[in-house]
């Protein structure tokens, strides 16, 4: 599920004024007593089902065997009053624990609510984080709307290039989503300012919901939240939030006797210089500052003997105030201009050029080798396809997983040489398995592959299917979110459409769907066009989520038409439903819809004759 398609849902159903509300009066302090008539109102719980309903884990049943498809068929009446009575009388059902296997060859727990519960979490969600997102720190990066790894990394390297903060205290919490306390996440959400005592009554019973183990055993917790649930991330950011703005009141929050100018940046950021520089002359504080994702964080100090007693300092504070232990074997005091620090499946390292120190960054050996895996293992599968339609579309999740790893790994320094090394073991698995079949010479016919590798000596071709090389990217600079940017602002929100071009979450989403009796042709010329569109409708220009994108053939199959690029076009689904429409109020309901002004309607009309309808008359 993107983040601008969640967005655009809640405008869909009328929301977004209301959740602008929440993150407004939360900015200003207010506190929150009635928010559950918000939580279980119609609007909320149809946007709950529309958020969750194509994400992978809906398809996932819980212990009562029931996944989305159960709830798609009921009535929408049905479905609205069936979650409005969950949330009057409310009991969650056991949880599923699963376990997935971890790249370190251990095993993670997962708890897997039913679908229902599921929903009644969304439904919260959706209210719950306008809230606490006016309330989080700065440098908290995981598990929140328009952050993402990448800004966690820029401003890891700010810190280390501009700031010259060269000691970094690596903390490891011991099991976080395992033993986070209930009575204490209670408190914090309380001083957050959510004071609906039936709502904290309903979280309090999801977190001590029973689990069924693999065994048929059923646990009652008494500390935790389960991994796999909806809420879970977002209570995990809301039970470090506190532990962030201790960090910050060390120093960068420390009021000061006299009042310094501070200069706004263009960006509307303060420079805080002259607080710092006066807290430096005339206080013996430790100088730190804190970058999180999720329970990962770094804490990075000037000195090391800062650096020493902050490390005291955190392991004392995370045990008596959240009770929560740290790994000794993991955490750790580095010197950056020594040793390489690990993050998000980066290292990271100080190294002098010329006069100033910079960041060389690589991805790390684990993730190398896990990559290097995941492709092997995807070119034996392409090596015992069944047919050529069966080949190109296991070819078409290989070149989908390059550009996941590329996109991701892309603001290490040293990307091209990991990829490099990553490509020499892929390249030698690829010959021997598919030797006869691998050639130098092609056409490629995706656009998005043409434009990204189109100049790289390292693509293949496999029965006239482009391969994309893994050794071909060049290093990224990691980019900080602009300020302005939040879904819970006009201003903000105006900034995120701004800034779409190709949405290569949904990109990457399109090219591993597996559609049945359709032809290969088909499922390439789907992507060629999502990326030529640049994921926009082709009639109205509206941004495309994934479960919105229909590719409609101009001539149908039936009349004559082709698989062929010409003939295919990148549609809204609702726009795809009126082209087809013969029935007068299917048409009147979906003219309402989709509201076309009359640029649009010749367009639709168009394509009505191409598909052998009628055109629709303006009223």
């Amino acid at each position: 599920m993107t983040k601008q398609k969640k967005l655009r849902h809640s405008e869909y159903y009328d929301l977004q004024p209301t959740f602008d509300k929440l993150y407004s009066d939360s900015q200003e302090g207010k506190t929150f007593t009635k928010l559950l008539e918000i939580i279980s109102c119609e609007e909320n719980i149809r946007l709950a089902y529309r958020n969750i309903k194509k994400n992978g884990g809906s398809k996932t049943a819980g212990t009562d065997k029931l996944t989305i498809k159960d709830i798609e068929k009921m009535p929408v009446e049905s479905y609205v009053k069936a979650v409005q009575r969950k949330l009057m009388w409310y009991k969650p059902k056991p949880v599923r624990r699963v376990e997935i296997p971890k790249p370190n060859g251990k095993m993670r727990p997962l708890g897997i609510p039913t679908i229902i519960d599921r929903l009644v979490q969304q439904c919260i969600l959706q209210v719950l984080e306008p809230i606490c997102e006016a309330k989080f720190f700065e440098r908290s990066n995981g598990f929140r709307p328009n952050r993402s790894a990448e800004q966690a990394i820029a401003q890891c390297c700010k810190m280390i290039q501009l700031q010259n903060l060269h000691f970094v205290v690596d903390v490891d919490i011991k099991g976080f989503f395992d033993n986070v306390n209930h009575t204490k996440l209670i408190k914090q959400m309380w001083h957050l300012g959510i004071r609906d005592k039936k709502l904290l009554c309903i979280i309090r019973e999801m977190l001590k919901a029973p689990i069924v183990m693999p065994n048929g055993d059923i646990v009652y917790p008494t500390k935790g939240t389960p991994q796999g649930g909806i809420l879970s991330p977002l209570l995990s950011n809301i039970v470090l939030n506190e532990f962030d703005w201790w960090i910050a009141s060390q120093w960068e929050e420390m009021p000061t006797k006299y009042e310094y100018s501070c200069e706004i940046r263009p960006n509307g950021t303060k420079n805080k210089s002259p607080i710092y520089g006066a807290l430096r002359n005339t206080s013996n504080l430790k100088e730190v500052y804190i970058i999180r994702y999720a329970d990962d964080f770094k804490l990075f100090c000037r000195k090391r003997s800062d650096a020493e007693k902050v490390f005291i300092a955190v392991k004392k504070w995370l045990k008596e105030r959240l009770k929560l232990e740290i790994s000794k074997e993991k955490s750790k005091i580095v010197n950056l201009k020594r040793h390489y620090s690990e993050f998000l499946g980066f290292e990271l390292k100080a190294v002098k050029k010329r006069n100033k120190y910079v960041v060389r960054s690589h991805v790390t050996p684990k993730a190398k080798s896990r990559e290097t895996e995941k492709l092997i293992e995807q070119i034996k599968r392409i090596a015992h396809t069944k047919d050529r339609d069966d080949e190109a579309k296991e070819i078409t999740i290989y070149n989908s997983m390059v550009i996941g790893i590329h996109n991701y790994y892309r603001f290490a320094t040293m990307i091209a040489s990991d990829c490099d090394g990553i490509h020499r073991n892929v390249s030698t698995v690829m010959k021997n398995r598919l030797y006869g079949r691998l050639s130098k010479k092609g056409h490629i016919n995706e656009v998005y592959i043409r434009k990204q590798y189109g100049k790289s000596k390292q693509i293949r071709f496999i029965s006239s299917k482009t391969v994309c090389p893994i050794g071909y990217i060049q290093t990224k600079t990691p980019m900080f979110k602009r300020k302005k940017v939040c879904k819970y602002t006009a201003e903000g929100r105006e900034e995120i459409h701004k800034n779409l071009k190709i949405n290569t979450a949904v990109m990457l989403a399109l090219m591993r769907i597996k559609e049945q009796r359709r032809s290969i042709e088909y499922m390439d010329n789907r992507i060629s066009l999502y990326a030529a569109q640049y994921g926009r409708c082709a009639v109205t220009g509206v941004e495309l989520s994934i479960d919105e994108i229909h590719c409609h053939h101009k001539v149908p199959i039936n009349m004559g038409g082709t698989d062929e690029y010409s003939n295919l076009i990148i549609l809204h689904q609702n726009v795809h439903t009126l082209i087809h429409a013969t029935n007068t109020e299917t048409i009147r309901l979906y003219l309402d819809i989709v509201a076309p002004d009359t640029k649009t309607l010749d367009k639709i009309n168009k394509l009505r004759i191409m598909a052998g309808n009628s055109k629709i008359n303006r009223k």
